[in-house]
């Protein structure tokens, strides 16, 4: 079997704050790297506001999550794939306590039709300052 792989990247979404692309294809499956609530082509966070060291002074979960799933919708699409092709999606939260109910309340809208795999666990920080990451596995047509 021939292990067919190639790397997506896109100025529509929000450029990576590392050395890796948007997306990997491999054979039929494609691989997110982390995507963020970040808007494409600024370093500007929808529901984030900052303090003057860059550190969060507050944020709004419902509206950092409506733009990470738009970002993922716009990767998945400019690779190929789509959004009822997800098939796994790991949720890294910041703030589980006070996040998930909401979370899990836009989450239910957006993937009413399609349910894929889901995890969802907390981490004590992002890169960025977001509350919210998404990391998935979708497939492609090839």
């Amino acid at each position: 079997m021939v292990n067919e792989q190639s790397k997506f990247s896109t100025e529509k979404a929000p450029k990576p704050v590392g050395l890796y692309p948007h997306a990997r294809k491999v054979n039929d499956l494609l691989f997110l790297s982390g995507v963020g609530p970040r808007q494409a082509g600024t370093l500007d966070i929808p529901g984030v506001t900052l303090n003057p060291d860059g550190s969060i002074k507050d944020y709004d979960i419902e509206t950092q999550c409506r733009s990470v799933f738009n970002n993922v919708k716009t990767i998945l699409e400019e690779s190929g794939s789509s959004w009822m092709n997800l098939v796994d999606v790991t949720v890294f939260l910041t703030n589980m306590a006070d996040d998930f109910k909401t979370y899990n309340k836009i989450y239910a809208e957006y993937f009413a039709d399609n349910q894929p795999c889901r995890t969802t666990v907390e981490i004590n920080c992002l890169p960025t300052p977001i509350a919210i990451e998404l990391k998935c596995i979708a497939t492609i047509d090839q």
